[in-house]
C-alpha cells in the first residue's frame, strides 16, 4: 500500500513547552486514519505542522514520497530543545501553507472559517483559484475568461455532489451549522486535494448530523479518491469510520491501530479517564463513547 503521509520524529517545542514529542506516524493510500488523544494533547499542533502553519521544532514531514517539512534546533532552540533526535536531522525545509496545499494538501479547521460575507459560490469558487494559471495582465484584460468559465462549472458541478447547489447564492453564514461544515469541506476539496485533514469535522453536531457526517466522509473518500486524516472527540464516529487510529497524550504517541486495539488499550482509556477520583467522577461524552465501545465489543 502506497504511503501518503509520512511524520518522522516530529517534535514541536514553543519556548520550554513541548507540544507534540518525537511523534512518527503513517498514512496510507485510500484509508481513513484518525489522531484522538484528550483536549490539549497536540493533535491540532501536529495538524499545523503537516500543513506549513508550523515547522516543526525537530523532525521531518513526508508527502508521496518527498520531503515537504523539516527542521531541527537552532538559533535559541538549540540550547532549549527539551525533545529527542536533536542530531539526526540536518536541513531546513519550511513550505508555506499555500505550497503545501498546492501540493495536494487541504484541510478544514476546528473552528469554522469560512468568508464570512461571500456566497456558498464564492467560497468555493475562490478556491478553485489556487490552480489558476492567469496572472495579472490576462486577467486584467479577460483574457482568461475560458478558465474562469471552466472554474465556475466545476464550482457548480462541485456543489451539486456535495448537495450545496440548491443554496449556492446564500450567504454561507444562512446556512444550518452542519451544511457549515459542508461547505468548509467544499472549499476544501476545490483545490483539488489527494490528501484531506479535518479538525474535528463533527464539532458541535447533534447525533444524527454527525451520522450524516459519518456517510458524508466515506462518500467523499470514495467519490474523490482521497486519503484522509482526522481529528474527532466523537468516539462513535472515529470507531465507525477510521481504519486505523493514532492516540496523543501531553504530546506523545501512546497507542497505535484499529477501532478494536484501540478500545480496549488500557493506556488509551487511562489516558481518557485518567485516575479514579471519588471527588470527581465525572466524565464526558466522548469519554462515555469509548467505554460504551469498549463495553460492547467485550459482549
Amino acid at each position: 500500500m502506497k504511503n501518503v503521509l509520512k511524520m518522522e520524529n516530529v517534535t514541536m517545542q514553543f519556548g520550554g513547552v513541548i507540544a507534540v514529542n518525537n511523534l512518527s506516524l503513517e498514512v496510507n493510500e485510500g484509508e481513513i486514519v484518525s489522531l484522538i488523544g484528550p483536549n490539549g494533547a497536540g493533535k491540532t499542533t501536529a495538524f499545523n505542522v503537516v500543513t506549513g502553519v508550523y515547522a516543526p521544532t525537530n523532525g521531518a514531514v513526508w508527502f508521496n514520497g518527498i520531503n515537504i517539512a523539516q527542521n531541527y534546533p537552532h538559533g535559541k532552540m538549540k540550547k532549549l530543545y527539551a525533545g529527542t533526535d536533536a542530531g539526526k536531522f540536518k536541513k531546513r525545509i519550511e513550505p508555506t501553507p499555500d505550497k503545501i496545499t498546492k501540493l495536494g494538501i487541504a484541510r478544514t479547521f476546528q473552528n469554522i472559517r469560512l468568508w464570512k460575507s461571500q456566497t456558498v459560490f464564492t467560497n468555493v469558487l475562490i478556491a478553485k483559484h489556487l490552480r489558476r494559471t492567469s496572472n495579472v495582465f490576462s486577467a486584467t484584460f479577460r483574457l482568461n475568461w475560458k478558465e474562469e468559465k471552466r472554474q465556475r462549472q466545476e464550482t457548480e458541478e462541485l456543489l451539486k455532489i456535495l448537495g450545496l447547489y440548491e443554496v449556492r447564492n446564500e450567504l454561507c453564514t444562512s446556512l444550518p451549522y452542519g451544511l457549515q461544515r459542508r461547505l468548509e469541506i467544499a472549499r476544501a476539496l476545490a483545490t483539488e486535494p489527494s490528501l484531506l485533514l479535518l479538525d474535528e469535522p463533527a464539532a458541535g453536531m447533534n447525533p444524527q448530523e454527525t451520522a450524516e457526517l459519518t456517510a458524508f466522509i466515506k462518500k467523499i473518500r470514495d467519490d474523490f479518491h482521497l486519503t484522509v486524516f482526522m481529528i474527532e472527540h466523537h468516539m462513535d464516529l472515529v470507531m465507525d469510520i477510521s481504519d486505523r487510529i493514532y492516540v496523543l497524550n501531553f504530546g506523545a504517541l501512546i497507542a497505535s491501530g484499529t477501532p478494536v486495539q484501540i478500545q480496549n488499550n488500557p493506556t488509551v482509556i487511562e489516558a481518557y479517564l485518567g485516575e479514579n477520583d471519588d471527588e470527581n467522577d465525572s466524565i464526558n461524552d466522548s469519554e462515555q463513547a469509548l467505554i460504551e465501545n469498549v463495553s460492547t465489543e467485550g459482549e
